[in-house]
């Protein structure tokens, strides 16, 4: 039996990644807050009179319109949702990061509005000026939770014992919390695991405790996939040290 072709009109979305079709053209991911994660091929967007080249930007919202059924449907229209400014340069690289991350683990077709809507607010905020390392390791977390991966970071693994802030702690992917010393090498401390349980992370030590514990359980998630973001984010510190920039 044959699909009726399906037709969206005006959907909150956001393009996550495009790359060029033929001479005018693009194909465009992008993710939904209603229909999830989706492929659509723009035609004639490229070039001087193209009239929605200046619309189809990242990290700005949109309301699409598509139609079509399979995997690829034709966009059909678009236009800016709010007259946002851009992300500012400090915080794109860690924009684009989001935008993989959720490229490589989401499903197509999965309407996730949860995680569509903190996705939103974290590229609000970045834009309107809000601290890049919490507003990134409280999205991984909540990202995460949504994927079924949530973190139990408030109590041991083996004894169900809570965990308590003047304590150390070892995370390991898919099994949890393990007691151990201060000096262990990749001990965190139970302050900073209480404080990213309540997405209050403040000081240097509770940024970068989460930061291990949260990239440790994204390495699981990703199976050996690499971020290509996070490559290119060491190598400009790398550069940057050597030229003394």
């Amino acid at each position: 039996m044959t699909r009726n072709v399906r037709r969206i009109s005006l959907a909150p979305a956001y393009i996550l990644h495009h790359r060029p079709y033929r001479d005018t053209s693009r194909i465009l991911e992008v993710i939904s807050r209603d229909h999830g994660r989706l492929c659509l091929f723009a035609r004639g967007v490229r070039g001087p009179k193209a009239k929605l080249a200046s619309v189809l930007q990242p990290f700005q919202l949109l309301l699409l319109s598509w139609s079509g059924r399979g995997e690829a449907a034709q966009l059909t229209g678009a236009e800016s949702a709010d007259a946002n400014p851009s992300v500012p340069a400090a915080s794109l690289m860690a924009s684009f990061y989001l935008n993989e991350l959720l490229m490589k683990l989401t499903t197509r077709h999965d309407p996730q509005p949860a995680l569509f809507d903190d996705y939103h607010a974290t590229v609000d905020g970045l834009r309107r000026g809000m601290l890049l390392e919490p507003s990134l390791r409280i999205f991984e977390k909540r990202l995460l939770d949504t994927l079924g991966y949530g973190l139990d970071l408030a109590t041991e693994a083996q004894t169900g014992k809570p965990v308590e802030p003047g304590e150390y702690y070892h995370f390991r992917p898919a099994q949890g919390l393990f007691p151990t010393v201060a000096d262990a090498a990749g001990a965190v401390s139970g302050h900073s695991l209480i404080s990213l349980a309540n997405e209050e992370l403040q000081t240097a030590r509770e940024l970068e405790d989460s930061r291990r514990v949260l990239q440790a359980a994204l390495a699981q998630c990703l199976e050996g996939r690499e971020l290509t973001t996070r490559a290119v984010a060491k190598a400009v510190i790398r550069r940057e040290r050597f030229t003394g920039a």
